[in-house]
């Protein structure tokens, strides 16, 4: 959190030092002027200026949030960029006004004595509601950028803090502070933090369509840097540089940093020091008569008024959501009574009018995209089907259990950008990718009978030290298999079964395999206690390596695999749950992760086209995994489980975690759908 906090620390104590400071010297000229009694004025304009900035960071959120998701990565890409041209402009207003803000300010303020209150209020509200407005966007488009962390308000908070803090000790005197100096280092920093919010701009343009170029990566150390590492959440966070950067990102950020920092730099040593005014205004207090009403009553109004206009502008800027159209659905009449609906999210009541089970899908007739869809629509009910409706054309589709496929006329929806779509996935597609796992699971297979065998024979010879390690290396061919693990049926448990559940636990006869000779291998058993089962281990994998290319394989179960075999590894490896003396259930997390690349590999072509962010993601997600592994492998022994330091647990335990979490749209982006 604390990374994506720093951006908006820096601008939160730069801004409210500038507001804070122009407020201090508001109050100080009143003071000084003996004019005491026009400070409601002051604080009445500051506190509208307060509301307003507030009520844009509203309307900001909320006109995101009624947007698609593409039209939310251009909106936010949009303001990004305005938000750069704000600080650019402020870092160089300061600069240059730091030394004779004071004298400029004083003057208005003694101008604005002698022309009413609400000259004053006006004054007030101008100088203040500028750096408001500022702080409100910069810190809405860090806040997009920081996803879902805390980092960013707690970060403004914290700087917001520490600004009155600091400006209330210059008001008294307690502290003092070049402040020329102070905004120019600070504005350096933001000039380089700000080229990191124009990249991050130009992505979310790319994304939501308005600029070309967003799969034109320039660099890709995805696969090489590890993106969880705290130096690279540092810089992600503080700088919005990212393993990935197209080269409209490197070019607008280089070009930017190589324009704007030199003229910064060149123009803070070039500002010459500027005289400030000393004239003391004469007091022109305004006359009891003038202020009949209460106090309180303008401070309230101008900080509702603004906050009232938000909330209009919110409840009827957006359209408003269309009634729910009710689509009636059957075998023989898909799609009846659908029309073109608005752009938008809206939400579509899907009733089965037939007396077949259907599936429902909302797509498009030309590419089969799936915008939305209903599994198990039962004759006489009614769902609800929500999906984001953007640009484009869209028919209904549904398959009822006779299997026969009907779709409905097609609508043509205009005037919006397109919506996200989900490109289907036939058992055809997956076909390939089968084929080439099970030629890895053949390869592998043919290794497993080989170091069984080689098992078998050293515990016949009585060579245990030997069997340890060989055990080791036959375990872990196995564990390689791990897609592959539904189709072994019985032979899995033979082979690889645990002794939970079972009347006897680890001496009961149903108890074989590799975990019956790791028990026996590091409790002491003889080789003639562990001979049979050696034995009966060989002939089991290779009775598996002739009977797996007769099993059926369902094509289906390929994505579902790539996040059950380490959720598997995360409930039994990392817990230590399966380790029956050897201590190198580590080694076998890391057969596992070799398992899930490998089919990964196949399945990336079919991955690449439907979600080109998701691979690079996981790729350094598994660098991560995989280096952690590697620290507990000292050549051929493993650190078992339970000798891990608390601290390297969690890390593994987390980096699994971190992985599963990231592969989890596998299943449902390559889910075999009828719609197709």
């Amino acid at each position: 959190m604390w990374d994506d906090a720093f951006p908006s620390f820096l601008i939160g104590l730069r801004e409210g030092l500038e507001a804070g400071l122009i407020v201090s010297i508001l109050v100080a000229t009143l003071v000084r002027a003996d004019a005491r009694s026009r400070l409601p004025q002051v604080w009445t304009g500051v506190l509208a200026a307060i509301a307003l900035a507030m009520s844009f960071g509203a309307v900001l959120t909320f006109t995101a949030a009624s947007l698609s998701a593409t039209a939310q990565e251009a909106f936010a890409g949009t303001l990004s960029v305005i938000a750069v041209a704000f600080v650019t402009a402020m870092v160089f207003w300061m600069r240059r006004s730091a030394r004779g803000l004071a004298g400029e300010i004083k003057e208005k303020v003694t101008g604005a004595l002698g022309m009413g209150a609400g000259v004053l209020i006006v004054t007030s509200f101008l100088a203040v509601g500028r750096e408001g407005l500022e702080t409100a966007l910069f810190l809405w488009t860090t806040a997009q950028a920081a996803g879902e962390s805390g980092g960013p308000l707690t970060g403004a908070a914290i700087g917001l803090g520490l600004a009155a803090g600091l400006c209330w000790s210059l008001y008294r005197r307690v502290l003092k502070i070049n402040l020329a100096k102070f905004f120019a280092a600070t504005g350096a920093v933001l000039i380089v933090i700000a080229a990191g919010v124009l990249g991050y701009g130009l992505r979310d343009l790319q994304e939501g369509g308005v600029l070309p170029g967003k799969t034109a990566y320039a660099i890709d150390l995805s696969g090489s840097i590890d993106a969880g590492s705290w130096y690279s959440t540092l810089v992600q966070g503080v700088f919005n540089l990212t393993p990935a950067m197209t080269w409209l990102q490197i070019v607008g950020y280089g070009g930017y940093l190589a324009v704007v920092l030199p003229l910064f730099v060149h123009g803070v040593r070039a500002t010459a020091p500027k005289p400030a005014r000393r004239e003391r205004a004469p007091a022109q207090d305004a006359p009891p008569s003038a202020r009949r009403r209460p106090g309180w009553v303008v401070p309230v109004a101008v900080v509702t008024v603004p906050a009232v206009i938000a909330g209009l502008a919110v409840a009827f800027g957006r359209p408003e959501p269309a009634a729910a159209q009710t689509v009636a659905v059957s075998e023989t009449d898909c799609g009846k009574g659908f029309s073109a609906p608005k752009p938008g999210r809206q939400t579509f009541q899907m009733h089965n009018a037939g007396d077949k089970t259907s599936e429902v899908y909302l797509v498009d007739p030309a590419t089969n995209a799936v915008y939305g869809e209903i599994e198990g629509l039962a004759p006489g009910t009614t769902r609800a089907l929500v999906a984001t409706v953007g640009g484009g054309t869209y028919a209904w589709r549904c398959v009822s259990t006779s299997g026969t496929a009907v779709t409905s006329k097609a609508v043509r929806v205009i005037g919006a950008g397109a919506a996200k779509a989900l490109v289907p996935v036939s058992a055809r597609d997956l076909a390939g990718p089968l084929k080439q796992y099970k030629e890895y699971v053949n390869e592998g297979l043919a290794t497993l009978v080989a170091t069984t065998r080689t098992l078998a024979a050293d515990i016949k010879g009585g060579h245990l030290a030997k069997a340890r390690a060989d055990w080791l290396t036959a375990h872990r061919a196995y564990a390689s298999l791990g897609a592959a693990y539904g189709t072994f049926e019985d032979f899995d448990q033979k082979i690889d079964g645990r002794a939970d559940g079972l009347p006897d636990g680890v001496h009961d006869k149903a108890f074989t395999g590799f975990h019956r000779i790791e028990y026996g291998l590091w409790h002491g058993g003889t080789a003639r206690t562990l001979k049979a089962p050696a034995q009966q281990l060989a002939v089991d994998a290779a009775g598996l390596q002739k009977a797996f290319p007769h099993q059926d394989f369902d094509p289906g179960d390929l994505p579902l695999r790539a996040h059950e075999i380490l959720e598997n590894t995360l409930q039994f490896e990392l817990t230590g749950d399966t380790d029956e003396g050897s201590g190198s259930t580590l080694a076998t997390a890391d057969a596992n992760l070799a398992g899930t690349r490998e089919l990964l590999t196949v399945l990336k072509p079919l991955l690449t086209t439907r979600s080109p962010r998701l691979l690079p993601i996981v790729d350094t997600d598994i660098a991560r995994l995989q280096k952690l592994l590697d620290a507990a492998h000292h050549g051929g022994a493993w650190t078992p489980v339970e000798r891990l330091d608390e601290t390297t647990h969690a890390r593994l335990d987390g980096a699994t975690g971190q992985l599963l979490e990231d592969l989890s749209p596998v299943p449902d982006l390559l889910e075999i759908r009828k719609s197709a």
